[in-house]
């Protein structure tokens, strides 16, 4: 069972986004703070009332992001 949910951050055109890799999950904000937030929300609300053994999660999964960054050139 999975003990992680990965989360990948990155620019977007005007607000920072957020795609969840293990789940079927997106949200955008225009600061990291409240990407944060909103990850967070979206994750929990996308599992309220799921089988977390069913969808191969450990209960209580910790939720990994990894910002990705612009090249400086």
């Amino acid at each position: 069972m999975k003990r992680i949910i990965h989360v990948r951050i990155f620019p977007g055109e005007k607000q920072y986004v957020a795609e969840c890799l293990d789940l079927p999950v997106v949200t955008q904000a225009p600061t990291l703070d409240q990407l944060a937030v909103n990850i967070k929300e979206a994750i929990g609300l996308h599992l309220e009332g799921e089988d977390l053994a069913e969808l191969g999660l450990a209960a209580n999964p910790t939720i990994l992001a990894s910002l990705e960054l612009e090249a400086v050139a």
